[in-house]
């Protein structure tokens, strides 16, 4: 098989053996896979992949067709639409994924947006509702949204409930996440549109110390993302005075067992909202796999809104 694969730095397209599907896995023909912060960091060497994903081969997220399955396999067949998260390898022709990891695809998805969802809707619905515990009539404040990540955020807490304010730098992408129904602002001077209960951070260390301002009483900031800085100053009388929380996670480096509660979980609170329309999958840019170096480029070069997807 054909495969997007990192040497020396540097992203192009490698022949690969075809894998085989053990004992409860699945084969999957990939159709679409997305691309994320994760694989940009992988190609920078900063972000290897967990054990037992390929160390070459990126890719979080796929959607695609079930080829064949292994021993044991109970849900899914040969022709089956399915999209996953995976440990890495994702954007390859082929793909095995454990079958309790693996979610039909709705079918008012194509492939492209069924590529650019599992990873950003996975991270989102766990960081939101599992980790901060995001609830009906919550004041969230969502930093970064016009990612991939930052969209499917926006979109849940709205469906949830919430009352959303999103920090958006592009001022052509504010108007647009701006027309999700939420309150889109710069990010200078956030702190200035709260309190809020909760703040999903997906930028990192510039946001700090005004995170701590903007936190309402008993607030919970949840911190996913960490691309323009991991390194902070932390006034802990601020924390402690509004009795707050700072939470922090990640995806990818999760055992099966997590990673199939958070599945189950998405399949039915995150799902139903594709059928219903209530969610959708924005795709700046799509790019066929021979042209993954452009693809990772325009992923680096940022204002883009929502996904950068590769069709395989």
């Amino acid at each position: 098989m054909r495969a997007a694969t990192i040497r020396d730095g540097e992203i192009a397209v490698e022949e690969h053996p075809d894998p085989r599907p053990q004992t409860g896995e699945l084969l999957v023909r990939v159709r679409a896979a997305g691309l994320n912060g994760a694989d940009m960091m992988q190609l920078a060497g900063r972000y290897p992949a967990p054990p037992g994903a390929p160390k070459d081969i990126p890719g979080l997220e796929f959607a695609g067709e079930v080829l064949e399955t292994g021993d044991a396999v109970e849900r899914f067949e040969p022709g089956d639409r399915v999209m996953s998260i995976v440990g890495g390898g994702g954007q390859a022709e082929q793909v095995v994924v454990n079958e309790r990891l693996a979610m039909p695809v709705p079918d008012e998805l194509d492939w492209i947006a069924a590529g650019g969802v599992p990873e950003v809707f996975f991270t989102a619905h766990d960081a939101l509702f599992t980790q901060a515990g995001l609830s009906v009539g919550e004041r969230l404040l969502v930093h970064g949204a016009a990612g991939g990540v930052g969209m499917a955020a926006v979109q849940l807490a709205t469906m949830a409930g919430a009352r959303v304010t999103a920090t958006v730098r592009d001022e052509h992408c504010r108007e647009q996440v701006a027309a999700l129904g939420v309150n889109a602002i710069e990010p200078e001077g956030f702190a200035e549109a709260g309190p809020f209960d909760v703040i999903l951070e997906l930028v990192g260390a510039p946001n700090w110390p005004a995170n701590l301002d903007a936190l309402a009483l008993r607030g919970r900031i949840m911190v996913i993302g960490v691309g323009a800085g991991a390194n902070i100053e932390l006034d802990l009388r601020k924390l402690m005075f509004k009795r707050a929380r700072i939470l922090a996670s990640t995806m990818r480096a999760r055992p099966l067992e997590e990673k199939a509660i958070a599945t189950r979980l998405v399949e039915r609170a995150v799902l139903p909202g594709f059928v219903s329309g209530d969610l959708s999958v924005p795709v700046a840019a799509t790019f066929p796999l021979d042209e993954v170096a452009a693809a990772y480029d325009r992923f680096k070069a940022g204002g883009k809104l929502g996904k950068v997807v590769l069709e395989i």
